[in-house]
C-alpha cells in the first residue's frame, strides 16, 4: 500500500468539533479516554455560525457579537485544557467563524493533520435536517480518516407527579 493512503489505526491528534452541548461534552469525554489510551493530542474546535445579515437587528454589530462568542469559546476551552492537562492530554483548541461549519471543521482537520475526528450526533427530528441535513452526516461523508460518531441519547423521561397532575420531565 502507497505510503500516502496509509494510515494507522492508532491516533496521535483528535479532532472534536465542540458546540458545548451535553452530546459535544459526551464526544470529548470519549475522545479524552481514546487520548489517554494512546498517549494522543486532542484539538477542539468550536465553529461560530455567521448568518445573513438580516438575522441580527441593524444595531447590533455583527462583529461584536461574533467577538462576544470568542471569547466565550475559549473561556471555555481554557478551562477544559486545564482539566485534561490534569489528566496528562495535551489539549489545543481553535475557535472560528463562518457559514459553512462543516466546512470549517474539514478546514482545521487538514490544518491540524488530525487523524481521528470524534464528533456527535445531535438527534434533531422533523424537517430541518431533511432540508439543510446535519453537521455529523457532512463531516462522515467527506473525511478521509477514521471516524467516531457518537449518537446522541434519546433524552429519558421521568415522572413526576404535581398536585395530583402528572407531570413530564425531560
Amino acid at each position: 500500500m502507497p505510503e500516502a493512503n496509509a494510515f494507522s489505526a492508532i491516533p496521535t491528534k483528535i479532532l472534536v468539533p465542540i458546540d458545548f452541548s451535553p452530546s459535544a461534552h459526551a464526544a470529548l469525554e470519549a475522545a479524552a479516554e481514546i487520548a489517554k489510551h494512546f498517549d494522543a493530542e486532542i484539538h477542539l474546535v468550536h465553529v461560530i455560525p455567521l448568518f445573513t445579515s438580516t438575522t441580527l437587528p441593524d444595531f447590533v454589530p455583527e462583529a461584536k457579537v461574533i467577538e462576544g462568542a470568542k471569547k466565550e469559546a475559549e473561556r471555555h476551552f481554557v478551562a477544559c485544557q486545564k482539566d485534561l492537562a490534569g489528566k496528562g492530554i495535551k489539549v489545543s483548541f481553535t475557535v472560528e467563524s463562518g457559514t459553512d461549519v462543516a466546512g470549517s471543521i474539514l478546514d482545521v482537520l487538514e490544518s491540524e493533520k488530525a487523524d481521528l475526528l470524534v464528533v456527535s450526533t445531535h438527534g434533531v427530528t422533523g424537517w430541518h435536517p431533511l432540508v439543510f441535513g446535519s453537521i455529523a452526516e457532512k463531516l462522515v461523508r467527506l473525511v478521509h480518516i477514521p471516524v467516531l460518531l457518537l449518537p446522541t441519547p434519546k433524552p429519558v423521561s421521568s415522572v413526576k407527579v404535581t398536585s395530583g397532575r402528572l407531570m413530564e420531565w425531560w
